[in-house]
């Protein structure tokens, strides 16, 4: 007789950021760059990279606690900005634990590679066997915010999201969608020799229990 949802229902996560405890994160970086939360309406965390070539920061929950399955609906979405949308490189999304968060194993993810301002979506079960991604889905401007966000429907697609608009989808089938367990990923290298920033406002992700 609960008069709302049912939150037993779904496994959430929803960080806005008002708060940052460095022991919830593994952190993957190149270079004395810096995590820190930062003045935005909400909360935001900011990082920020040191000087060289490819100096980096990457975050990935502590915990992997998203095992994708069919027949289980699921959700991610994230609201972010860099200062430099071209010369750099830059990850967000669900991931397995990985010293190697631009190139990981499995994932359901936003990547942007260095020299271009488009980003793609990966959808991940396997580096080499079960790889499936959508190109260039949008283009990122210098010190903007974007919305990204993607969508499995417990069947086989997994549709995804800029600024509230569906752009496209990738299969989400047995040979495509991860099968292990999942973090909340993010972060930026440098493509230059210059400093680098990430500011990340959110990050939400859910599935059916």
């Amino acid at each position: 007789m609960f008069g709302l949802p049912d939150p037993t229902e779904w496994i959430v996560y929803f960080n806005d950021f008002h708060e940052y405890t460095a022991a919830e994160w593994t952190v993957t970086a190149t270079g004395a760059g810096t995590t820190a939360l930062t003045d935005v309406n909400g909360g935001a965390i900011l990082l920020t990279n040191a000087a060289a070539d490819n100096d980096n920061r990457f975050h990935q929950k502590v915990g992997e606690g998203f095992l994708l399955a069919a027949n289980k609906q699921a959700f991610f979405k994230c609201r972010f900005k860099v200062s430099d949308a071209t010369q750099s490189d830059i990850v967000i999304g669900l991931q397995v634990t990985d010293t190697t968060p631009l190139d990981v194993t499995d994932g359901i993810y936003f990547l942007k590679n260095d020299d271009a301002a488009t980003l793609d979506f990966i959808c991940r079960k396997d580096a080499t066997t079960g790889n499936n991604s959508d190109t260039a889905i949008a283009t990122l401007a210098d010190d903007t915010f974007v919305t990204l966000a993607w969508y499995f429907d417990g069947v086989s697609t997994v549709k995804y999201y800029v600024n509230d608009v569906l752009k496209g989808d990738v299969s989400g089938s047995s040979t495509y969608l991860p099968d292990t367990e999942l973090t909340i990923s993010f972060g930026i290298q440098n493509g230059a020799a210059a400093a680098k920033t990430m500011t990340v406002d959110y990050l939400f992700a859910a599935l059916e229990r």
